[in-house]
């Protein structure tokens, strides 16, 4: 249950904005003398309604865009997920913020190919209660412009490696300069 500020946190507030100058451009916030009452209860669990329990709000979650990495090809993905391809390194993602997720990511692609490798495993996890913001993203972020000389394709891993909570990352050729 969020937490309602007291009318004394409300003040002091009031007096930090106040004091504060707004940005070049911007209009200053507007503050009232009186700060308004807090409310006495805040839902966030089920309600109980005449029809009977409804479930709690849900709260947006950010979509991925819909441009991603292009799939693996057909044939090369079979010969990865029945490891007649070899999968010569894995990138575990549990624990990792959505910044620090991409960053690893990324530089993880960077070096397998630099190393000659042709194929990856990159385990995002599947979310609590089945929302992986970093599984929703992470092909977006192998679809960045930055990568397009290293990916050569994405596609949901087989159930023995991960299944919906991992991704094979198919690397190109590395080019020699």
């Amino acid at each position: 249950m969020k937490r309602v500020p007291t009318r004394e946190e409300l003040r002091l507030w009031a007096e930090v904005l106040k004091s504060v100058a707004p940005r070049p451009g911007r209009t200053a916030p507007v503050v009232e003398d009186e700060p308004p009452t807090p409310p006495t209860a805040v839902a966030s669990g089920p309600m109980m309604t005449a029809a009977g329990l409804t479930p709690p709000p849900q709260t947006p979650r950010p979509k991925a865009p819909r441009w991603e990495a292009e799939p693996i090809e057909p044939g090369r993905h079979r010969r990865i997920s029945r490891e007649r391809d070899p999968i010569d390194a894995r990138l575990d993602l549990h624990g990792y913020g959505w910044f620090e997720a991409e960053d690893r990511l990324k530089r993880f692609v960077r070096e397998a190919q630099a190393r000659g490798y042709r194929a990856v495993l990159v385990i995002t996890g599947k979310g609590s209660r089945g929302g992986g913001i970093i599984r929703d993203w992470a092909p977006t972020w192998l679809a960045d412009s930055s990568l397009r000389d290293v990916v050569a394709g994405v596609s949901q891993a087989h159930g023995r490696h991960g299944g919906e909570g991992a991704l094979y990352v198919a690397l190109k050729r590395k080019v020699e300069s």
